[in-house]
């Protein structure tokens, strides 16, 4: 369908949907006028039941379900609805299955826009729908709940160690900072506190990316995986001091085979996520083996065995020894753990290790279904559907926002974000932040400067509003801090217009800002420059 802006420019891309007629709306009042429309009153509302008002062009019906971003909960009322009588119940006689709703064409529809999804073939569409609970809302559910916890497919700004990435949504590929092992991946070793683009992915589209002490990795929207600085990938047995340096973006070919769409990176092991929501561990002669039980040094991926071989996942987190995955059911979303129990972190409310993932049993007790998963250093949280957030594991500095220093070992609400409905956190060594619906950041943890809480000179033990950033007035969407244990921490803030705000240690230009002489941080947010995350 041509549409236009409402200053009359042409878009950039134009719809393409099942056999709509390039303008359905003169197409609608050329055809013949119902009866029924003229001689009953139309299912809205309260009236009476009859035929619904817009029968008769389901092509406008599609159209609108589809442009609309209708969520799959809301195609799923349309069918339940009894005000829309059986018009969203009853087969549409669209393609490529006449027998789907029209209600099921539309989550089909959105399904296909995201690039995962369309580089499937039809019997791996099939499976996925299967293992989602038979439905295309469902499955679309499934791609939403992926996005929505680790912005794939959208612009993103990475704080790693001494090093930064960002990724816009076009694809793009800019990094800056530390660069002593070519994790900038700008074919050298030399830091830099500007952005650059890194030139050499020319023509790949990168939709997420992950970061590690001296590393770098990127998700293509083919599902390939590139890595660059510390090659921990070439051959297993490697110990990690013999390794050698890339400083361009390199091809991972022990993932050739799984079509990968989020990658994180913990200290002494690797996991992917399939597209399929399958996770893949590797790990480089250290001592967790995290789910699969080859050989110490085996640095082949190796699917996770125990509860999540059949449960698809839409979300990983990698803390230092440990990985929390967000598991994806139709009755709603749930979390797993494995790895180091160490300070509870695991979530089981014991301090023991888990060689296979465990559900986390708490968050049914406080009735909450997650939505999204971030493994701190040595401690985590999640964002529930209703806007709360829970923390749990090593309490140091008051990094779990609960008032005190004290361990957790499952998972408690942090009661001083209860007025707050959070969609977004993000943890780091001893450092929590928060983002609230209407934009607004809070944060808690060890004084300094990356906290955003200016010069402070005590640990901010409960959540606390980032004033710095709400005296900017723009919306927050995102926040990334480093999650490290070797180098100091420094935190992006993206706004919802794109502009990005970086705060924290800066001393090898990993803020993207220049410092002046001798200042090795940033107590107050500053704006990078040469970087359109829009």
């Amino acid at each position: 369908m041509d549409t236009t802006t409402s200053n009359g420019s042409s878009p950039a891309a134009t719809l393409q949907l099942h056999s709509i007629s390039e303008n359905p709306i003169s197409a609608a009042m050329e055809l013949p006028f119902p009866s029924f429309m003229c001689l009953k009153r139309q299912c809205l509302g309260n009236s009476a039941p009859g035929e619904f008002f817009l029968a008769s062009c389901p092509s406008i019906v599609l159209h609108v379900l589809t442009t609309c971003d209708l969520g799959p909960r809301d195609l799923a009322k349309l069918e339940a609805s009894e005000a829309t009588c059986s018009f969203f119940r009853m087969p549409a006689n669209f393609s490529p299955d006449l027998e789907l709703s029209i209600s099921e064409v539309a989550a089909l529809d959105r399904c296909q826009k995201r690039a995962i999804f369309k580089r499937m073939g039809e019997e791996e569409r099939q499976e996925i729908k299967r293992k989602c609970g038979g439905s295309w809302k469902l499955v679309l559910r499934f791609l939403l709940a992926g996005e929505f916890g680790c912005r794939r497919e959208k612009s993103q700004a990475l704080a790693g160690p001494g090093h930064s990435i960002a990724v816009t949504s076009k694809g793009v590929v800019y990094s800056f900072g530390y660069n002593g092992s070519g994790q900038l991946g700008q074919g050298s070793t030399e830091d830099t506190w500007q952005p650059r683009p890194v030139r050499s992915l020319n023509g790949i589209r990168i939709i997420q990316a992950a970061v590690s002490t001296d590393r770098t990795m990127l998700i293509s929207d083919a599902g390939e995986v590139y890595a660059f600085g510390k090659d921990w990938f070439s051959e297993a047995g490697l110990e990690v001091q013999e390794t050698k340096l890339i400083t361009t973006p390199k091809r991972v070919k022990s993932l050739n085979g799984i079509f990968v769409v989020q990658a994180t990176i913990g200290n002494y092991f690797t996991a992917v996520l399939s597209r399929e929501g399958r996770v893949y561990t590797l790990s480089w002669g250290k001592d967790e083996r995290l789910g699969h039980g080859t050989d110490l040094n085996c640095m082949l991926p190796h699917p996770l065995l125990g509860a999540l071989e059949d449960i698809p996942v839409v979300q990983i987190s990698a803390g230092f020894c440990y990985l929390l995955a967000l598991a994806y059911q139709p009755t709603g979303m749930s979390v797993y753990s494995v790895g180091c129990g160490l300070g509870g972190k695991l979530g089981h409310g014991i301090a023991t290790s888990e060689t296979q993932p465990r559900l986390i049993e708490q968050f049914s007790l406080l009735k909450m279904e997650p939505v999204m998963v971030s493994a701190g250093t040595w401690h985590a949280a999640v964002v529930g559907r209703d806007g709360r957030v829970c923390t749990w594991g090593w309490g140091r500095y008051g990094c779990l926002g609960h008032g005190t220093e004290e361990p957790e070992s499952a998972p408690k609400v942090v009661e001083g974000l209860k007025d707050v409905k959070a969609v977004h956190v993000a943890t780091g060594d001893y450092a929590t932040f928060v983002v609230s619906d209407d934009g607004q950041v809070y944060s808690f943890g060890c004084e300094s400067a990356n906290l955003g809480q200016g010069d402070v000179d005590e640990n901010t033990l409960i959540p606390k509003l980032v004033t710095s950033l709400k005296e900017k007035k723009e919306r927050v969407v995102h926040v990334s801090l480093t999650n490290s244990t070797t180098w100091a921490g420094h935190t992006f803030a993206m706004a919802e217009s794109g502009t990005l705000y970086a705060f924290g240690a800066g001393e090898r230009g990993q803020l993207g800002v220049e410092l002046g002489d001798n200042l090795a941080e940033r107590a107050e947010p500053a704006k990078v420059v040469g970087i359109d995350l829009s």
